[in-house]
């Protein structure tokens, strides 16, 4: 009995040991997050004077609740200075990329001509230049398409967004391309982003509260300029719902609605409305399909590659920690029943191997077999 206590109390000590070293491997060690704009970059450095000139575009302008919609997650200003010119940096960090994007269309304006020259997507004016790199968008002012590459070392400095965050949004892809009028765009997550961005029809009757995106772009044409909206809703019951709501509202919308069209596409709803005739927009939202891919640069993997990828990596990683602790503890209970008993042993004087002891009921004969004489 004494003997099945002692090892009783081995193997308690010995799991208790393996799991609290487990448990010591993987706690999870919170980092400070970097600065979002860094004391310097590139030839630029910080400057303690004012920016040289003003701008009439700045993050703090712009509308505070339509903003709240794209889920900001923190935000920096900074000055810096080159060759006697002083600029001014806002920049905000979102918790995705699909958030950026949809402030990068809130913010840029009409006039100012995009590209791709720095991040993923930027915007030049006349005295400033908008740009968006993963889930970060920075706005600096004064500056002009002549300073633009000088930018470069600050899109290195800003975080990188990996997994579901680093996705882009599939909606803005699905808008045609034929007559599409540069910077048009607009991509909204909200009542208040989409009424911001020029939304042509009345924010509330979109069903925000349904995890409702909105894109509006607009296309040129023979007679003249019209809006395509397009909504994508979690199901296809409520797309329709809120098509055939619209359908009833448009004769009430006013003279840009009078030859406007309206269908269902699966989850989306797309609306065609403004100077065009009937047939027009009933082609231009025809032109619309929902399964129309989402391109991604030559020569990458899709998003949903990458991130298929990386949840592969993860479960590779946790068996091999877990594989890896299991061995621990393996190893220490064998020392425990192999090593220990044997030390002990030896301490006692006594050999440290000995031959297993079996019991006996000693059932050989007691007595010598009885002998008869044989018959003569």
């Amino acid at each position: 009995m004494r003997r099945v206590l002692r090892y009783g109390w081995a193997i308690a000590i010995a799991m208790g040991w393996a799991l609290g070293s487990n448990a010591q491997g993987t706690v999870a060690i919170n980092e400070p997050k970097a600065p979002l704009l860094p004391a310097s970059f590139g030839e630029w450095t910080t400057s303690a004077g004012s920016p040289s000139g003003t701008s009439s575009l700045s993050l703090t302008t712009v509308s505070k609740a339509a903003l709240q919609e794209c889920g900001p997650q923190r935000s920096a200003v900074h000055d810096y200075m080159r060759n006697g010119k002083t600029i001014h940096v806002e920049a905000i960090e979102f918790n995705d990329r699909t958030g950026a994007e949809s402030a990068f269309s809130l913010v840029a304006k009409p006039d100012m001509k995009q590209g791709k020259a720095i991040g993923d997507l930027d915007s030049v004016g006349e005295d400033a230049i908008l740009f968006r790199a993963d889930a970060s968008l920075v706005l600096v002012t004064p500056a002009t398409e002549a300073d633009l590459k000088t930018f470069a070392p600050l899109v290195a400095t800003l975080p990188k967004a990996y997994g579901n965050t680093g996705i882009a949004p599939l909606l803005p892809s699905l808008a045609p391309k034929t007559n599409l009028v540069a910077g048009s765009l607009r991509y909204a997550l909200g009542a208040n982003t989409y009424a911001a961005q020029g939304g042509v029809i009345p924010a509330q009757s979109l069903e925000w509260d349904k995890s409702a995106e909105a894109i509006t772009a607009t296309y040129s044409g023979k007679g003249g300029r019209e809006t395509l909206t397009v909504v994508s809703y979690p199901t296809p019951e409520i797309a329709s719902a809120v098509t055939k709501r619209v359908q009833a509202q448009m004769p009430g919308l006013g003279p840009q609605f009078t030859n406007a069209k309206a269908r269902r596409e699966r989850i989306l709803m797309v609306v065609a409305s403004g100077p065009w005739t009937a047939d027009d927009a009933q082609k231009l939202i025809d032109s619309v399909h929902l399964h129309e891919q989402l391109s991604v640069d030559k020569g990458s993997p899709p998003p949903d590659f990458n991130v298929e990828v990386h949840k592969t990596a993860s479960l590779l990683v946790s068996i091999t920690i877990f594989s890896g602790a299991l061995m621990v503890a393996a190893l220490v209970l064998a020392i425990f029943f192999g090593g220990g008993r044997a030390l002990v042993r030896a301490l006692r004087g006594k050999p440290p191997a000995v031959e297993a002891e079996f019991l006996s009921l000693h059932l050989d004969p007691q007595n010598a077999p009885a002998k008869f004489q044989s018959e003569k």
